[in-house]
């Protein structure tokens, strides 16, 4: 387990505005590569997830009909499109405080999942891992439930892409941008996935997308607990399928 610290700023600056976000962050632990630990908050296993644009839909029918009160019974997840949640007038990082009155109407979130992308610059990675730690450190300290999200890239990524994720917790990833469906990519995702359990020893994994794969089948059999949701892709493909 990574050793964190809990920083603090005295620095005060006239006129100076938070452009950085470091609000999100305040309280928080720190690893040695200065990520926020983003602990899971909750124990409880979604009944389903929700991708973040079909919540902010959602969202807005509600607030047309009046209804400020509802409550949606699912976690809202972000393996979407970074457009659909970090474009110019999307970005939950730009209007956190807009992004989090429509989160708290759910169950829960599972934290950002910002792309890491095996041809993004360094700095990037890790400035879209630190983000998804961030806010989702921030959420849980908005009274928001959070599954702390794991996402890794190739191996230069697994010295910092685990730690701002609990150890010993349940943890979520996402299968479906992995490339996991093609075999060639396949050793990338089991070599991350396995070293993720290894460090981290988690008892449960949430899996948005298919965990019909052999890796998770050892996971299993190491006693810890898969629990696999399907796409909203494969979910219109079996609807059209069924009314055919």
């Amino acid at each position: 387990m990574n050793n964190f610290s809990t920083k603090q700023s005295n620095v005060s600056r006239s006129g100076l505005q938070d452009i950085w976000n470091a609000f999100m962050v305040e309280g928080a632990k720190f690893s040695v590569n200065d990520i926020p630990m983003c602990p899971t908050t909750t124990s409880k296993i979604p009944s389903k997830l929700i991708s973040f644009d079909d919540a902010k839909a959602i969202h807005k029918r509600e607030m047309r009909r009046g209804n400020k009160d509802y409550k949606v019974d699912g976690f809202v997840h972000f393996f979407i499109d970074d457009q659909k949640f970090d474009g110019k007038r999307s970005s939950i990082w730009l209007y956190p405080e807009k992004t989090i009155e429509i989160l708290k109407h759910f169950s829960g979130i599972i934290a950002p999942d910002f792309s890491t992308y095996a041809d993004f610059p360094e700095p990037l990675k890790k400035w879209n891992y630190y983000r998804m730690c961030a806010f989702g450190y921030w959420a849980g300290m908005q009274g928001v439930s959070v599954i702390s999200n794991c996402r890794w890239g190739t191996e230069e990524t697994w010295s910092y892409c685990f730690d701002g994720n609990p150890s010993n917790s349940m943890l979520a990833i996402g299968v479906v941008a992995s490339g996991i469906r093609h075999f060639e990519n396949r050793p990338l995702f089991e070599q991350g996935l396995f070293k993720m359990v290894e460090q981290l020893h988690p008892h449960t994994i949430i899996v948005y997308g298919s965990a019909s794969y052999a890796c998770f089948d050892e996971l299993k059999r190491q006693g810890i607990k898969v629990v696999s949701y399907p796409s909203k892709t494969s979910l219109a493909f079996a609807e059209r399928r069924s009314n055919e």
